[in-house]
């Protein structure tokens, strides 16, 4: 009998080992503590906190002293590491560029959750003498035929990322729950250039557009030109895709104006511009991961809909088809009652992405970050260094306390920093992880939440919802009916600047289908601290939520109508909450958004960003004396937060760390300090006394004076100097930092799994065939215990999936599939290809392995 075996590492190199002459690779730093084995590994013990390093320190915050960003060209990065000149190159190397940090002999991590995609401009152009054509959906939907991902795939990345149709990621466990859904779609919208032409062609027509003589669409006498934006920076690999996408769209007779520009050249022109301008037509795209998306039920929102909080005006202004926009806005407000209508949705939802086309995607991407040997890393699965929130708060000099970390980045600075509206470039991103803290920390390899101001949490839900937990800290229990209190806040009155009750708003009572009853650390506002010296207090939180409010009222000073869509999906869901208690701080949510995790209905009114779906502040934390200066600043009409305010209104970004803004704050401070100022006194007042905001304001002013910045967080580090011109920017060690430096070093390696496949290489059609399914860790079984599910895809000559099942288990880590009579008798002659997935309850990354066999008539 003829054997076919293939085993798979998911997320480790597939493909390079075909093309390198030897498949030894430096192996991957992980992020534990010491060179020792960690003592307790995080995933191997999901119901307990990371445990401390077993090596003692007295150190408090993080290992380095300072840290320094600077802009390196990635085709440098290797050369600098190994020069000295820099420690880490933190966008990553593309998969092409594996072999030149293996040959350096660097060691390095992976990052899987980085997505390459055409952005389009979706707007119809105000001048009526030019035609945008990806206004027309059927345009952009037609586009998936005529872009071949897998030839991007070979020639840019050498083989060795994924094709990617979905917003939802190949690498995550919904593309494993819905991998019969995605496998069929990926079947029609295959690589079929004829079709897309056809399609194009009459859409054109219909628009008004004619060919000329040389094959060039025209329109009113004038070319069709499309301005396409081509990020040169990056990795080195949205070049090539722009000029490999360039020609497509020229074979099929449209102009293209290939604008070869930087992060920062291209930034303002695509996400602040109007759409209906037309400035540009589409862009080489790129979005990062910076946690794993255990349900992805939020992605739909955040990239075709106007409810998104990204802040980018394609998607602010879009207009998907209105079913996809309710789909979209429900699944992430959680308006299902179980798993698998939850599922249900975002298969619908993946049809209705690709007929909207606002965002072509095309690669689930790996990158690989190298670093000098002396240094030890952590990362995140998906958003592997750069996005990962415990990247600070681990990373060392092995053996060594302090020092300095050369950190080399693609760019820097790529919009102003402000935490209401400002940068969400992963390079400043990066910069800003290390300035907070949080009131939870994101697990690194299951995408779960784990105390970090916070101490606890009870999380009751109604029954019938479909909510499970699994750590100790949180405590789940379920209740046929939540009540929310009359006493809890649910709306905001922007004249009397106090909130509504929900006594007042719905006196006929109200429920909801989640209660998160929080409670902080009972020394928090004793032992966490802003920068410049102001303790946290619970006025900080509170001003989270009249900041969410207050900016959509059309009677607030602040007023923004960019905030608007985001607070009114927001509030389809919000039902009310309440601080209880100051002492220990305790916080009461009410609200009809559910996820499927205990750990993740957590809601802790936390004033930065946060793993739930209320984020008023989605880009770094605000202490509420910043934002006030910042806030008088907008109301006097010199600041405002977002870009489209800014533009609309003629006035400077606001920028925390540099440029105009910098001299307008010191303004509004002094009047501050002037007046003894208690922002939104009716409310805030009950926290606040005058004495205690001119302290605050004071401690700020002495702040700014010596850093000129008013970027504070609560974080490790803190940013002692940012240089906007020479893009540089200085964080140095926050010595009030209060935990122990060790607190976050008990993460152990992630348990990706190892798969083989054996079987017969001919299968006899209408007959029974076995295989076997090895599924291992480090050489070793892998727990049944630990993995949720092993199920396998056959697909037929004509790559049609004629059978879904779960694979047998025989015995610990080996499994078996059965392809009974039923099964084989739908194939035809030809090769078949059998795919199992596996998925792991201790880590968020299935496993795919695929094998290939021939059927024949019987």
């Amino acid at each position: 009998m003829l054997r076919n075996r293939l085993t798979v590492a998911f997320g480790l190199i597939l493909v390079l080992c075909l093309l390198l002459s030897s498949c030894t690779q430096t192996p991957a730093v992980t992020p534990a503590a010491t060179d020792a084995e960690e003592t307790a590994v995080m995933t191997e013990a999901p119901t307990a906190a990371p445990t401390e390093a077993p090596v003692a320190t007295t150190r408090k915050g993080g290992w380095f002293d300072e840290i320094n960003f600077s802009v390196v060209d990635s085709d440098s990065a290797v050369t600098q590491i190994q020069a000295g000149a820099i420690d880490i190159y933190a966008d990553g190397l593309a998969a092409a560029d594996y072999p030149t940090i293996v040959d350096a002999g660097l060691p390095y991590v992976q990052n899987n959750g980085l997505q390459y995609d055409i952005l389009y401009n979706h707007g119809v152009c105000t001048d009526s003498s030019i035609l945008n054509p990806f206004s027309e959906p059927k345009i952009r939907e037609a586009t998936n035929w005529l872009y071949d991902r897998n030839y991007i795939n070979q020639e840019v990345y050498a083989g060795a990322n994924l094709l990617k149709w979905f917003p939802i990621t190949t690498e995550f466990p919904m593309y494993a729950n819905l991998a019969d859904v995605a496998a069929k779609l990926e079947t029609i919208y295959a690589y079929n250039p004829e079709k897309a032409a056809e399609i194009i062609s009459e859409e054109m027509l219909a628009m008004g557009a004619e060919k000329n003589a040389d094959g060039k669409w025209e329109y009113k006498g004038a070319l069709v030109t499309l301005n396409f934006l081509i990020r040169t920076d990056s990795d080195g690999t949205r070049q090539p895709i722009g000029d490999y996408v360039s020609n497509q769209l020229e074979s099929v007779g449209f102009t293209v104006n290939r604008q070869y520009k930087t992060a920062t050249e291209a930034g303002p022109i695509w996400q602040t511009s109007t759409p209906t301008n037309c400035e540009w037509n589409l862009y080489t795209s790129a979005w990062s991961a910076t946690i794993i998306d255990r349900e992805e039920k939020t992605l739909y929102q955040q990239y075709y809909t106007a409810e998104t909080s990204q802040g980018v005006e394609p998607i602010i202004s879009a207009t998907p088809a209105e079913d996809f926009r309710v789909l979209a806005n429900d699944l992430a407000n959680g308006n299902f009652s179980t798993l698998e209508e939850r599922d249900q949705m975002i298969a619908e939802g993946m049809e209705m992405a690709l007929k909207d086309s606002l965002q072509v995607w095309l690669i689930d991407g790996k990158v690989f970050i190298p670093f000098k040997p002396e240094l030890q890393v952590s990362y995140d699965l998906a958003a592997g260094v750069q996005g990962a929130q415990v990247w600070p708060f681990t990373i060392r000099l092995k053996d060594e306390e302090g020092g300095v970390l050369k950190v080399g980045q693609q760019d820097m600075f790529g919009q102003p920093y402000n935490p209401i509206g400002g940068t969400n470039w992963a390079f400043d991103q990066m910069a800003i992880r290390a300035t907070n803290t949080g009131a939870t920390m994101n697990d690194p390899y299951t995408g779960l939440s784990w105390p970090f101001q916070i101490e606890k949490s009870t999380v009751t839900v109604k029954e019938g919802i479909p909510v499970s937990k699994t750590h100790d800290w949180v405590t789940l229990d379920f209740a046929p009916e939540i009540t929310v209190p009359e006493d809890a806040f649910i709306d905001w009155d922007a004249k009397s600047q106090t909130f509504i009750t929900v006594g007042e708003k719905y006196p006929e009572g109200l429920t909801s289908k989640v209660r998160s009853v929080t409670t902080y650390h009972p020394e928090f506002t004793e032992r966490v601290s802003w920068h410049d010296g102001n303790k946290i207090s619970a006025a900080d939180l509170l001003m989270s939520m009249i900041m969410q409010y207050d900016r959509i009222n059309p009677e607030s000073a602040i007023y923004d109508s960019q905030a608007v869509p985001n607070h009114e999906a927001f509030m389809t869901v919000f039902k009310g909450f309440r601080i209880t208690s100051t002492d220990p701080l305790t916080v009461e949510w009410y609200t009809d958004a559910v996820a499927a995790d205990a750990e993740l209905n957590v809601y802790a009114l936390w004033p930065g960003p946060t793993a739930v779906s209320y984020q008023p502040y989605a880009f770094g934390e605000g202490a509420w004396h910043v934002l006030t200066v910042a806030n008088m600043a907008e109301a006097a009409g010199e600041l405002a937060y977002t870009t489209n305010k800014s533009t609309e209104n003629e006035v400077e970004w606001t920028n925390f760390v540099g440029g105009p803004s910098i001299e307008i704050l010191n303004k509004y401070l002094d009047q501050a300090i002037a007046e003894e100022y208690v922002p939104y006194a009716a409310t805030l007042g009950q926290y606040i006394t005058s004495e205690q905001a001119v302290e605050r304001y004071n401690n700020l002013k002495a702040w700014v004076a010596e850093h000129n910045s008013y970027w504070i967080g609560t974080g490790p580090y803190y940013i002692d100097r940012a240089y906007l011109t020479e893009k540089t920017l200085t964080l140095k060690h926050y010595d009030d930092y209060a935990d122990m430096s060790d607190r976050w070093s008990g993460f152990g390696s992630p348990k990706i799994a190892t798969v083989a496949l054996d079987g017969p290489a001919q299968v006899t059609i209408g007959e029974e065939a076995e295989f076997s399914v090895s599924v291992t860790l480090n050489d070793a079984p892998y727990p049944t215990t630990d993995i949720k599910s092993v199920k396998f895809l056959v697909f037929d000559a004509n790559n049609n999936i004629v059978a879904v099942s779960p694979a047998d288990l025989v015995t610990e880590g080996q499994y078996k599939v059965v392809l009974t009579p039923e099964m084989t008798e739908k194939l035809v002659t030809g090769s078949n290809k059998l795919t199992v997935a596996v998925v792991p309850t201790v880590v968020a990354i299935p496993t795919f392995s695929s094998l290939n066999f021939v059927t024949l008539a019987p």
